[in-house]
């Protein structure tokens, strides 16, 4: 049997492990009271929001992170005269919304209108959306500025371009084509190589990254500022 002594060292040096791993993470501290976080749940590698309502309203609303415009399903939400999304009881953001049929995906896709003044956190792991008045928090990301659409640099087979952070999408990523197919390519985001990885081409007029791979990090996107941060997320393989 250990003897008390040994016990309590290996205590000691677990809580300091625990300590300096939690020092090395972008959101180590406790949001400040300017933060909201929303939980959000993955289905068909989707970003749905549970506890947000629209109107006052819940259902299947799922976040697109380069969405410029909400989109509505006029099947599941009503033409009113103003509409809003609150999070929880801490935030309220009035929306003018787009109308579409999502078919049967969900019953709104929220979209980068509600926070165009603010910024917005996504951790994977632990499921949340952490909605941010006062910026991101940039300690150990890789930074990236853009104009339009949030985008990090990539590069697919030796050829760097930029790529949207595209939360709406469920694929790895969509390089542009003439024609629809799929095949592979090597694929590095930020810094991160990922060898290589399964692809998506399609008619779009730019490359968008979709969860399969931005699951793989934390990120932050300023939409205020511009400034679009990546963390490769060591607890993720």
């Amino acid at each position: 049997m250990l003897s008390e002594s040994v016990r309590r060292a290996r205590l000691l040096i677990a809580l300091v492990v625990f300590a300096a791993c939690n020092s090395a993470l972008p959101w180590r501290d406790a949001p400040p009271p300017d933060e909201v976080n929303l939980s959000f749940t993955i289905h068909n590698n989707l970003l749905f929001l549970p506890s947000a309502k629209i109107n006052g309203h819940a259902g299947r609303y799922f976040f697109g992170s380069a969405t410029p415009r909400t989109v509505l399903d006029s099947r599941a939400i009503p033409h009113t005269s103003a509409y809003a999304l609150t999070l929880g009881e801490r935030a309220s953001f009035p929306f003018t919304p787009l109308f579409m049929d999502l078919h049967a995906t969900g019953d709104a896709l929220i979209g980068a209108d509600v926070f165009s003044q603010r910024a917005v956190t996504i951790d994977y792991r632990a499921g949340l959306l952490t909605y941010q008045k006062a910026g991101i928090h940039t300690d150990y990301m890789t930074l990236f500025r853009f104009n339009g659409d949030p985008a990090v640099d990539v590069t697919v087979d030796g050829k760097r371009m930029s790529a949207i952070l595209d939360t709406a999408s469920p694929d790895t990523i969509t390089l542009p084509a003439a024609r629809e197919s799929r095949g592979r390519a090597h694929v590095t985001v930020g810094t991160s190589d990922f060898g290589s990885v399964d692809v998506h081409y399609a008619g779009v007029e730019r490359p968008r990254l979709g969860n399969r791979l931005l699951s793989k990090f934390l990120i932050a996107i300023d939409y205020q500022h511009r400034v679009a941060g990546l963390w490769r997320d060591p607890r993720i393989p």
